[in-house]
C-alpha cells in the first residue's frame, strides 16, 4: 500500500515538472497567433476572436528576419559542426583511452579542464583572434565549435570506449587491419549509441547558440537566433507577435530531431558511465 502511494506521489511530481517545463513552449505557441499588442497586455491568455490574427505573425516574421536564409545557415552550421565534432572527438577519445601513456593522460585532463572554463572568459580574445585568422564565416565557426565542443564529447567517448573489450581490436590488428581501419571498421560501429548521444547534445547547443555566432560571423551570415534580433525596433520596440512566430519555427526542427533520437541519450550516457 505504501509502495502504491509513493508511486502516485512520484507520478504527480513528474506531471507537475512536465507542465512546468512544457509551459513556456505552449505560451510561445499560442502567443504566436495573437496580435502583438495583446501579447504584452495578456501574455498568459489564450487567443480569442478579438486577439487572434491567424498566420499573419508568421508572414511578418518570415519577411522581416530573412528567416529562410537564416534557417539555411543554421542547418549548414549545425549539421557540419556536429559531424566534425563527432568524427574528430570519437577518434581522439579512442586514442586517449587506448594509448595509456603520459601524453594521452595529459591530453585527457586538458580536454576535461576545458569543460569548466567559462566561455565569457575567452569570448573577446577568441573573437579577435577569429577575425585575425579569417574565421568570421560559417566554415571558421565550425572550427570554433569543434574547439568548444571537444571537451565534453571526448569525456563521453573516453568513458564509452573503456566499456568496449580491447580483444576485438586486437583481433582486427592480427587480421591485418591498421589503426585507421580498426577504428572505422570495428570501433566506430560499436560507438553508435554514444555518437548519437553526442550528436544530439551538440545539435541542441549549436542550433540554439546566439553568442558565438554573433561574436564571430560577418553581417552577411546570420543564424536563426541572430535573425530573431532583427525584430527589435528603435527605442526598444519589439514585434512580439512576429518574434513568437519565428521562435515556434525555430523550435519545431529541434523538437522533431530530439524526439526521433531521444532513446539513444540514456542508452549512450549509461553505457559511457559503466567504466568511465
Amino acid at each position: 500500500m505504501k509502495g502504491k502511494k509513493s508511486n502516485i506521489v512520484i507520478y504527480i511530481l513528474l506531471v507537475i515538472l512536465a507542465v512546468i517545463f512544457l509551459a513556456p513552449i505552449f505560451i510561445i505557441l499560442f502567443n504566436s497567433f495573437k496580435g502583438k499588442l495583446y501579447i504584452s497586455d495578456a501574455p498568459f491568455k489564450l487567443p480569442t476572436a478579438e486577439t487572434f490574427v491567424g498566420v499573419q505573425n508568421y508572414i511578418d516574421g518570415l519577411s522581416k528576419t530573412g528567416f529562410l536564409s537564416a534557417f539555411g545557415w543554421s542547418i549548414f552550421i549545425t549539421f557540419f559542426s556536429t559531424i566534425v565534432i563527432v568524427l574528430f572527438t570519437s577518434m581522439t577519445g579512442w586514442y586517449i583511452t587506448r594509448a595509456k601513456n603520459k601524453v594521452s593522460t595529459v591530453l585527457y585532463f586538458i580536454f576535461v579542464f576545458s569543460m569548466i572554463v567559462p566561455f565569457q572568459m575567452v569570448m573577446f580574445t577568441m573573437s579577435k583572434v577569429a577575425n585575425m585568422l579569417s574565421l568570421d564565416n560559417p566554415i571558421g565557426l565550425i572550427v570554433l565549435y569543434l574547439g568548444f565542443g571537444a571537451g565534453l564529447s571526448i569525456f563521453m567517448f573516453s568513458g564509452f570506449v573503456k566499456s568496449i573489450p580491447i580483444d576485438i581490436e586486437e583481433a582486427a590488428l592480427i587480421d591485418g587491419c591498421n589503426p585507421i581501419k580498426t577504428f572505422f571498421l570495428i570501433v566506430l560501429p560499436l560507438l553508435k549509441p554514444i555518437c548519437i548521444t553526442v550528436a544530439i547534445l551538440n545539435v541542441m547547443w549549436i542550433w540554439n547558440d546566439y553568442l558565438l555566432p554573433s561574436l564571430v560571423l560577418k553581417s552577411d551570415y546570420k543564424t536563426i537566433p541572430m535573425a530573431v534580433q532583427y525584430l527589435r525596433g528603435g527605442y526598444g520596440a519589439i514585434d512580439m507577435g512576429a518574434m513568437m512566430a519565428v521562435l515556434v519555427l525555430a523550435i519545431i526542427p529541434i523538437i522533431i530531431f530530439y524526439l526521433t533520437c531521444q532513446k539513444y541519450i540514456i542508452e549512450g550516457v549509461a553505457a559511457g558511465a559503466v567504466k568511465g
